[in-house]
């Protein structure tokens, strides 16, 4: 799952993004409505977290140009506004959730996961295909009923490639949704990656390589 996290409170943005990467999203950052617009016009996030009273563009505009878009990126509103006017407002100018300043951090989690989950097609947090098996919520992987030691990133490519349900995902749409922006877009991450959950997932390989365009199970 990759989310955006937009707060003009610079300390308490970063606590946010240090937590959701600790739970295996790829987390990107800012603390400018302006800023956080234009991220949003070139990559694919799944979650904005999203501040209200921003400097350059205020949330509300952020959510309202959002809504405009055809895309899948789900909103959750994060402000110390706790009125239900302010809270209707935000929902109505198409926000998906809010949560309302101070919060509790596993609260912000499940949030942020259920909106991730509904962020294209809906998902079930329990991904399975051909004997592999992957909890998104306890962040937990089996493959025929043996336990898989997976790193964060090595759940983060299986994940995906279940929720792609046959489809070839390329190494860049990987990229994208496993790592965050400051990724150098010529690593060989996706490759290294591969490579060792190929490995831990054992014989005979699920995963397909399509020259040329990507990964598929």
């Amino acid at each position: 799952m990759r989310v955006l996290v937009v707060d003009d409170e610079e300390a308490l943005a970063d606590l946010v993004a240090r937590g959701l990467s600790r739970q295996d999203m790829a987390v990107d950052v800012t603390y400018r409505g302006d800023d956080a617009d234009e991220l949003l016009a070139v990559n694919d996030y799944d979650v904005v977290v999203l501040d209200r009273d921003l400097p350059g563009m205020h949330g509300d505009e952020v959510a309202r140009r959002l809504a405009t878009r055809p895309v899948g990126t789900r909103i959750l509103m994060l402000t110390a506004a706790t009125a239900l006017t302010d809270r209707v407002h935000g929902l109505e100018l198409g926000a998906d959730d809010y949560l309302a300043k101070p919060f509790e951090f596993p609260e912000l989690v499940a949030r942020v996961r259920a909106l991730g989950r509904r962020s294209t097609v809906a998902v079930p947090p329990v991904l399975e295909r051909d004997g592999l098996m992957l909890d998104s919520n306890r962040r937990m992987a089996t493959r025929d009923g043996r336990p898989l030691d997976l790193t964060t990133k090595e759940l983060g490519v299986l994940e995906v490639l279940l929720r792609a349900d046959g489809r070839v995902v390329p190494a860049e749409e990987l990229l994208e949704k496993v790592w965050d922006m400051n990724i150098d877009p010529f690593t060989a991450a996706v490759r290294v990656t591969m490579s060792k959950l190929r490995r831990k997932l054992g014989a005979p390989d699920p995963i397909r390589t399509v020259p040329g365009q990507g990964y598929a199970l």
